[in-house]
């Protein structure tokens, strides 16, 4: 059943002027709706009880979502309240109703606040809803008592009073604080104002990195070729064949190359590297006591 929003007649008069169900009408229109699935039923109970649709949703006028979409969401949360009652368990329409109408109407607001996800859970639900009536009373209280809350004593009690972690308390406030603005917005009022994303900082290289890393890679890359030059051409060819291919070469197939065994190979390896490290050890301290 799709509510009708666009009659003629504002659908907040229609609702006041719809019928006022009793208990045991509401159980007939409930059990006809449950058991036989009479649509006509289901609008009788849907329409009687959008008046107590709308007066939720206009209490959340403050959140700044338009009043028509509060409506149609608490439409929305009615419907699903009509789809999930039983009327067997002996309880109101109208209270059963009232959970399913704020609930789908604070998913709305909380969905449609920011663009950045406010909070799913239960937790950060309450806390949205209830941070400033729960700051408001703390400041009065403490305002009857005499005292003063500094912020961080304020957001402390906050947590404790609707039992979240204070991490949510200063996240969501921060989330409160005020709406989202486009990047892409001018700083000034000036037409040739410089917009907000050209402020962020950029994740990528900068120039002073790169001008460093090219310089540390060519001294790298002339320190390596200084202590290959400190080998001899067997020892070069090793290295090289080893360490210096895409696909590096195993000890026993340069031992056959060689004529010598493997063992032998892994040796004058060794001996090469213990040579590089040595030169290039000797290089790093000369370059450390220039900078000194």
């Amino acid at each position: 059943m799709a509510l009708d929003f666009n009659a003629d007649m504002s659908l907040s008069r229609r609702a006041m002027k719809a019928e006022l169900l009793d208990a045991e009408t509401e159980l007939k229109l409930a059990y006809a709706w449950r058991d036989e699935r009479c649509e006509e039923s289901l609008h009788r109970l849907i329409t009687a009880y959008m008046r107590l649709a709308i007066s939720m949703a206009a209490k959340f006028r403050r959140y700044g979502a338009p009043m028509n979409d509060l409506i149609q969401e608490a439409g929305l949360g009615l419907m699903k309240a009509a789809e999930k009652f039983d009327p067997d368990r002996g309880v109101r329409f109208s209270t059963y109703a009232v959970w399913w109408i704020k609930a789908s109407i604070q998913d709305y607001v909380m969905r449609n606040w920011s663009m950045v996800r406010t909070g799913s859970t239960s937790s950060q639900k309450s806390l949205f809803f209830n941070l400033r009536r729960v700051q408001a009373r703390l400041e009065r209280e403490a305002a009857a008592n005499g005292e003063i809350l500094d912020r961080q004593t304020m957001r402390e009690k906050i947590a404790t009073e609707v039992g979240v972690p204070l991490r949510d308390v200063e996240m969501m406030e921060g989330r409160l604080s005020g709406s989202d603005f486009s990047l892409n917005a001018t700083q000034s009022s000036d037409e040739e104002g410089r917009e907000w994303i050209d402020a962020l900082q950029d994740d990528g290289e900068q120039a002073e990195e790169l001008v460093t890393l090219k310089h540390d890679a060519a001294m790298m890359r002339e320190w390596l070729l200084s202590a290959l030059s400190s080998l001899n051409d067997r020892e070069r060819f090793i290295v090289r064949e080893r360490k210096l291919r895409e696909d590096p070469r195993t000890l026993e197939s340069l031992g056959t190359e060689l004529s010598l065994s493997k063992e032998r190979v892994r040796q004058l390896e060794a001996a090469a590297f213990a040579k590089m490290r040595k030169s290039l050890e000797k290089q790093s301290v000369e370059v450390m006591g220039f900078l000194a």
